[in-house]
């Protein structure tokens, strides 16, 4: 018989019943990599701007990943430990990094469009929303920045 595979565990050593893949996409400076690290728990090596050439620029060149879980609902979950992941790839905002934006966008469930509240819809909101629609099967408006 075939080997039979081990469930994915949480950071938590909670059972992951399933994994949701949210990209984070808007225009630079909409604050994208903000939301990501204050929803995220656990984030990769490359997540958050870490690269030298992100913090020296001040923007996101790379895409980054980090995640958080939420316990899972009754009807997918067999288990009182059960969770739902959500991994956020975090994408760039800059025009010129359109290709990294595609590839970020190819592996994503939902798509979060992040929307600077001080600026409206901008050049870069406008291009993920097309992409978005192409790629996400759900989209969730974020206005962001609310509070300036």
């Amino acid at each position: 018989s075939a080997p039979r595979s081990r469930p994915t565990m949480a950071a938590s050593g909670r059972r992951v019943v399933r994994n949701v893949s949210v990209g984070v996409l808007g225009h630079v400076d909409s604050g994208k990599t903000t939301l990501a690290k204050r929803l995220s728990v656990v984030a990769s090596t490359a997540a958050f701007d870490k690269h030298p050439q992100s913090q020296q620029r001040g923007i996101t060149l790379d895409l980054g990943f980090s995640s958080f879980c939420v316990p899972a609902p009754r009807a997918m979950a067999d288990a009182d430990d059960a969770v739902l992941q959500f991994t956020l790839v975090d994408c760039p905002g800059h025009a010129s990094l359109i290709r990294t934006i595609m590839g970020g966008a190819q592996i994503i469930d939902v798509m979060l469009l992040v929307v600077d509240a001080t600026k409206g819809i901008q050049t870069q909101t406008a291009e993920c929303l097309v992409i978005g629609e192409v790629t996400a099967d759900k989209l969730v408006v974020v206005v962001n920045k609310i509070d300036q």
